[in-house]
């Protein structure tokens, strides 16, 4: 909305300073024109912004325009800092809303704890896109119109249309009573019933959603905690599972252990001639054959198989193709 954008484009000239139009059109995801009216609508209303000319030019706040908020210690600034940095709003569409709260949190503060919160909160860097050997932690993208249609139905307590695509399954709709949003590694979920049946579904696989006039069947209260565990136990449980033996490099251990259902034993070899660590022996259990195989191969020849014979047979098979593919002469 547009007095969203204004109290931005304030806060922005407040703790930057002098900005261009194209530098407040990129923070803004605005068009420089649209920066322009906007600088416009702020002078008529009294705001003090004015225009400097010249190379290094741009528009400015006159000094001393600002609100404070008290009541905040500076622990508690920095706390409020620290969550807004998390990216798990973006699950839910909410990243431009905790950006804009965050300038705002940053503006209002007493000048004593704003300029100490918002330096050690530079120095705290909380759940990166990468890991350190530059692999990308993949979140979920879900389309800011349909996370919000999700989370307004969730919030009011209305019932819910979704066209769902299902892993292997063509996309339908589908009628749900939303209970709750979750949202682990950066990817968001969405806890309801169906015909009086839990289903947990995944956001970034809802194609289309549509809030209904419908109140939702639900609980007046939930902890979502205890729900969200419930259902992973249930589908720990269910299903085609595997159970296989693996041996696994201790680096690459956390990345077995987050992937597989569950661990069922762990224990340490000892270490081999030219090793510092041995490596894992770890019982762990899969969703299916595919998951199974799909887990060790990116693991590469940092894991073996030991059982079962099928999940080693399928490996080898895969690796041989490969070698098979790389070993022709390229025309």
């Amino acid at each position: 909305m547009r007095a969203d954008r204004l109290v931005s484009l304030v806060l922005l000239l407040r703790q930057r300073g002098r900005l261009s139009a194209t530098a407040l059109a990129h923070e803004l995801e605005v068009s420089t024109r649209t920066v322009l009216r906007d600088i416009e609508a702020l002078s008529a209303a009294g705001v003090p912004v004015h225009a400097e000319r010249g190379r290094y030019g741009g528009f400015a706040l006159l000094p001393g325009f600002r609100t404070e908020l008290t009541g905040l210690n500076h622990d508690e600034a920095l706390a409020l800092l620290v969550a807004g940095s998390r990216r798990g709003a973006q699950a839910f569409g909410l990243g431009s809303a905790l950006a804009s709260a965050m300038l705002k949190v940053v503006d209002a503060l007493p000048e004593s704890h704003r300029d100490t919160a918002a330096g050690v909160a530079e120095r705290l860097l909380i759940d990166p896109e990468t890991d350190l050997l530059a692999r990308r932690l993949d979140g979920d993208d879900v389309p800011d119109p349909i996370a919000g249609e999700v989370r307004r139905a969730v919030f009011a307590g209305r019932k819910l249309r979704i066209r769902y695509a299902a892993v292997g399954r063509t996309p339908r709709w589908r009628t749900v009573d939303p209970i709750g949003l979750v949202t682990v590694r950066e990817q968001g979920y969405l806890l309801a019933t169906r015909s009086g049946e839990d289903r947990t579904y995944r956001l970034s696989r809802i194609l289309a959603a549509e809030e209904l006039a419908e109140p939702a069947e639900r609980p007046d209260r939930v902890d979502l905690d205890r729900a969200w565990q419930e259902r992973g136990t249930r589908f720990r449980a269910g299903g085609d599972q595997v159970t296989a033996l693996v041996r696994v490099d201790p680096s690459r251990r956390e990345e077995l252990v987050g992937t597989a259902l569950a661990v069922l034993a762990e224990e340490a070899e000892e270490a081999e001639e030219g090793e510092v660590d041995g490596r894992l022996r770890l019982e762990v259990t899969f969703q299916d054959a595919r998951h199974a195989e799909w887990v060790l191969w990116k693991l590469a020849a940092d894991a073996e198989a030991l059982s079962p014979q099928w999940l080693r047979t399928a490996l080898r098979d895969r690796a041989t193709a490969l070698a098979a593919r790389y070993g022709a002469s390229t025309r």
